[in-house]
């Protein structure tokens, strides 16, 4: 056996809970070589949001950069807009190297990856998505408000610029390393611990759907009582947002706010 065949290992089961999501990709080559880059660390689930081609899987292009990692785009998952890319999700964590005044605070790639593996591991209905932007633009201030965590790549204070494929690389690189840590902790002949069962939790996090429409239905009662002036918002949404995504609500919390919200409107409807 040679000696670097030992760090090679299977790819861990919660890796099947990951989805790297890229929004409105306008090159062909870099949805392939980020294909690459997740198959080569045995991540299999990319999803494009709004691209500028949506045929690009098969474009040929994407084709030579994915390098035999074909099987990657022939399974990719289109969606219309980061909306609905992220709406079965229970965690999104934006990638961006900008900070946002009213985003979560940024968390290196490493610390991305470990709270990705306690949220996959914790039960095997979550899911998490890692989101990138447009390769000119990233992400904006409203696209990252749509996620509870970012993940920024250190980097030289001067120039932080990296393309869409080798941030991709970077990330799956420290998923695949947190892999490799957490079975070596354990020793050899032991079995993997157990996940929880489906069913084994009474509550589990909302998905970015219910988030949502929670927040929406929030901002029409927040109107409605003249809380929130639909002319002049200011920052009171983003703010919200930003108290929220500290707390990561469960399904049944997110009902209790709406079912909060539904009061405010008979009320004000009165």
């Amino acid at each position: 056996m040679s000696t670097s065949s030992s760090l090679h290992r299977p790819a861990p089961a919660w890796f099947g809970q990951i989805d790297f999501v890229l929004l409105g990709t306008s090159h062909p080559g870099n949805v392939g070589a980020a294909a690459r880059a997740m198959r080569a660390m045995g991540l299999r689930r990319l999803v494009l949001a709004a691209p500028r081609d949506p045929d690009v899987c098969r474009h040929p292009q994407a084709l030579a950069r994915a390098s035999r990692a074909d099987e990657v785009l022939a399974q990719a998952r289109l969606a219309p807009d980061l909306a609905a890319a992220l709406a079965g999700h229970t965690l999104a964590i934006a990638v961006s190297a900008e900070t946002r005044e009213f985003g979560p605070p940024p968390q290196p790639p490493e610390q991305i990856a470990a709270l990705a593996c306690a949220h996959a591991r914790a039960d095997a209905r979550h899911r998490v998505a890692l989101v990138f932007g447009p390769e000119r633009t990233g992400l904006s201030i409203e696209q990252v408000g749509l996620c509870q965590a970012v993940c920024s790549i250190p980097g030289d204070e001067a120039y932080q610029s990296l393309n869409l494929a080798q941030a991709v690389q970077v990330l799956a690189y420290c998923l695949s390393t947190h892999a490799r840590s957490e079975a070596a902790a354990v020793p050899a002949g032991r079995p993997e611990p157990a996940r929880p069962a489906s069913g084994a939790f009474s509550e589990r996090p909302a998905s970015q759907a219910q988030i949502e429409a929670m927040f929406e239905h929030l901002e029409r009662s927040l109107a409605l009582i003249g809380f929130l002036d639909p002319r002049r918002p200011r920052k009171l949404m983003p703010r919200l947002r930003r108290l929220f995504a500290r707390t990561r609500l469960e399904a049944g919390e997110v009902a209790i706010l709406r079912g909060i919200c539904s009061r405010i409107e008979r009320h004000g409807n009165r």
